[in-house]
């Protein structure tokens, strides 16, 4: 938990060290925190069979696909009609590949169920 809190401060710390007063990135924080919720809303939702595949947990995936993908394009999109520099571009998207990164380790290690245990650690 310490690792992922470390990472995830550092992360937006490299987000904020990219905003000199240009105040658009920021809302790339509306993708991180959006992120995870079709996870859990599938998973509430979905049946809790183990089958292999899922129309419930398959949308979610694709939900979330998009609003990974839209987080790494929207500062893109504000670069090229240059609301922000290129320069703050580079270091949003290095944030978001750390965040997105975190993101997905937690519910890696994290979202297996039961059968975690602290002694692997």
């Amino acid at each position: 938990e310490f690792c992922t809190s470390f990472v995830t401060e550092v992360s937006l710390l490299t987000l904020f060290s990219a905003l000199p007063s240009v105040y658009w990135p920021l809302f790339v924080l509306i993708f991180y925190f959006i992120c995870p919720i079709p996870h859990f809303i599938a998973k509430r939702v979905g049946d809790d069979s183990d089958a292999a595949s899922s129309a419930c947990r398959e949308l979610a995936y694709f939900f979330t696909t998009g609003i990974v993908v839209s987080a790494f394009g929207f500062p893109i999109i504000l670069a090229r009609v240059e609301a922000i520099k290129w320069g703050a571009c580079g270091l949003v998207l290095a944030g978001n590949a750390v965040i997105f990164l975190t993101i997905l380790g937690f519910f890696l290690v994290f979202g297996r169920g039961d059968d975690f245990s602290w002694e692997q650690w």
